[in-house]
């Protein structure tokens, strides 16, 4: 995770940003604070990321890349704005002894490729190139499922679908084409659906550990519906992070596989 020390809207790249409308940083700050606290107490790690001035995007971590199995594939951002994310979270991944490849098609991380128990869930449409697919699929050695977003609002994947635990999901079947609607049901038929209203406040941009599931308080409804199929939802509150596009999951980079620590001493922070 990324502290949002600089956190602003300041350009808009995709619909919810509105650089005339005022953000409040220290909110943001405390809002991020206790979704890290949450994580904590859950019992995990978190490792924090040092924030860099003039990137005020670079709170949401998730984006940064994608990890399976200690092996990364950075990003590599669609916009300039987010250029300079790149070489910070790379020095991250080589101070704690990650194996990096730079994504060689514009790939927005687990913005748009979300591994699951058997394959990468892979979104396409408006930031990651189709052909990053192919590059995570030859990068990891796992198959990877094409799903095509068209709405914009919906501009990632995990803005419309969260794995919450191996083959369990959740989404927002409006945010996908026919044809992956199509795919989802076939290859998901137990999925939980949201309705518009509750992908609107980001509830499916969620973290879960397979029991606990960490979304937006505004999503009721879906806050209800993981508790009727046996998880343990909790809410937090980050509306002001949400005027930038972005909840729970946009702010959490999950390191699977690899422990960054071993031979070290440990790290509070």
């Amino acid at each position: 995770m990324c502290p949002p020390s600089h956190f602003e809207v300041s350009y808009s790249i995709n619909p919810w940003m509105e650089p005339e409308k005022p953000t409040d940083t220290p909110l943001a700050i405390v809002q991020w604070d206790r979704l890290r606290a949450l994580l904590v107490e859950l019992g995990h790690r978190v490792d924090v990321v040092p924030p860099r001035p003039g990137l005020p995007d670079m709170v949401f971590a998730a984006n940064a890349a994608t990890v399976i199995g200690g092996q990364v594939l950075a990003a590599r951002y669609r916009y300039p704005q987010r250029f300079g994310e790149t070489p910070a979270y790379q020095a991250w991944f080589a101070e704690h002894g990650y194996p990096v490849r730079q994504a060689r098609f514009v790939n927005e991380g687990e913005g748009d490729l979300l591994p699951t128990g058997a394959r990468i869930l892979a979104g396409t449409g408006f930031r990651t190139d189709h052909r990053a697919h192919a590059e995570a699929a030859d990068h990891f050695g796992l198959p990877v499922v094409t799903l095509h977003l068209v709405d914009p609002y919906f501009y990632h994947l995990d803005t419309a679908l969260a794995v919450l635990d191996h083959e369990e999901i959740m989404y927002y079947p409006g945010a996908f084409s026919p044809d992956s609607q199509t795919l989802l049901r076939e290859l998901y038929p137990d999925a939980i659906r949201a309705d518009r209203a509750d992908a609107a406040v980001f509830g499916l941009n969620a973290v879960s550990d397979g029991k606990h599931v960490l979304l937006p308080q505004a999503a009721v409804h879906l806050t209800e519906s993981l508790r009727e199929a046996g998880f343990e939802p909790i809410t937090v509150d980050l509306s002001e992070l949400l005027k930038a596009g972005g909840a729970a999951k946009c702010c959490a980079l999950e390191l699977r596989d690899h422990d960054p620590h071993a031979g070290k001493a440990p790290n509070p922070s």
